[in-house]
């Protein structure tokens, strides 16, 4: 089969090589999967880089998430030849390629409202947002939303699951192009992050009382920001860092404005909390059936343009997100 495959640390475009490799099989407990969609995600590019928190060993695959059709069945594995399913294949040998070997037990059914692109997007990206604004933030109807990066892959998640609790939801977005795209997802407003003064443009709309929640997967000046116009007992969402900068938050103002600083690493509820992780993927898929969510789909790319889509979400040059189709003749 055909994988892509790192070799050396370094930018995605540069270190990502697709090579013939030895089809996978699965051993007890595991699935052969077909791979249907594979999606982009930032830690992809931080794989590369040799900067996330997790660094498999070389040579490896990147690719986190997929949808996938079941091949072939391990021994004492349960699962159903045919069958839809989301994944996440574990590293080093990731979704980026033709075929995936996956844990059985962490396997979910594909949302049936959604094509392989969307249901692929609809996994990590959004349940990280549900636990964030439901499990940590516990976001209530009527409240204010601030979302950084809302034209962004994790962050027009995190618009749309706003919307769908009933909050009002100001989005954050760089440039004309992406703040048209914010206000289509259903942002009450949007603020241009180049062009706009976000503290005051957050104080305005909210009558100076400033966002109840804010969801932050930039870091850096976006959460300096944020803390200049969080409500009394707001809480912020720290998601990641896409920005490049990790913030050094000042306790002293924490404490004189009473707001929680409230982290989120959605991998740990796979290991902690597999049964909540199980809700989660329940309630993502009815809201998918309603209409509620749809992924927001920047673009899909066949297998041979797997590097160049992880440079483009590396750089900040993508919109939603890019979805690898190994099955796909040209990009779309």
């Amino acid at each position: 089969m055909k994988a892509w495959r790192v070799h050396t640390n370094g930018e995605p475009r540069a270190v990502m090589r697709l090579e013939e490799v030895p089809d996978p099989r699965p051993g007890p407990g595991q699935l052969l999967l077909r791979v249907r969609a594979a999606n982009v995600n930032f830690p992809d590019a931080l794989l590369c880089r040799g900067h996330y928190q997790v660094r498999p060993p070389l040579p490896f695959t990147p690719g986190v998430e997929i949808c996938g059709e079941v091949l072939a069945v391990g021994e004492g594995a349960a699962g159903a030849v045919g069958a839809r399913v989301l994944a996440q294949p574990p590293l080093p040998q990731g979704g980026f390629a033709e075929l995936a070997v996956v844990d059985a037990a962490t396997v979910r059914p594909a949302p049936e409202a959604l094509d392989d692109a969307g249901a692929a997007a609809l996994h990590i990206g959004y349940q990280t947002g549900w636990f964030g604004l439901h499990r940590r933030a516990r976001l209530q109807p009527g409240e204010t939303l601030l979302v950084h990066a809302a034209a962004g892959g994790v962050g027009s998640a995190a618009v749309q699951l706003g919307k769908a609790a009933g909050a009002r939801v100001i989005g954050v977005a760089g440039g004309a192009d992406k703040v048209r795209i914010a206000a289509g997802l259903g942002c009450d407003g949007v603020l241009d992050r180049r062009t706009d003064d976000i503290v005051a443009g957050v104080k305005e709309a909210t009558g100076g009382r400033g966002a109840d929640v804010v969801y932050d997967p930039v870091g850096g000046d976006a959460y300096a920001r944020s803390v200049k116009c969080i409500a009394f007992e707001g809480r912020v969402i720290v998601v990641g860092f896409a920005g490049g900068t990790v913030p050094t938050p000042a306790l002293n103002h924490v404490l004189v404005k009473n707001y929680s600083v409230l982290g989120l690493h959605w991998g740990l509820y796979n290991t902690k909390a597999p049964a909540a992780v199980e809700t989660c993927h329940e309630e993502l898929t009815k809201l998918a059936a309603q209409g509620v969510v749809q992924p927001l789909i920047g673009g899909r790319v066949p297998l041979a343009g797997a590097a160049d889509a992880v440079q483009r979400v590396a750089d900040g040059h993508s919109v939603g997100r890019l979805v690898v189709v190994p099955g796909a003749g040209e990009a779309r």
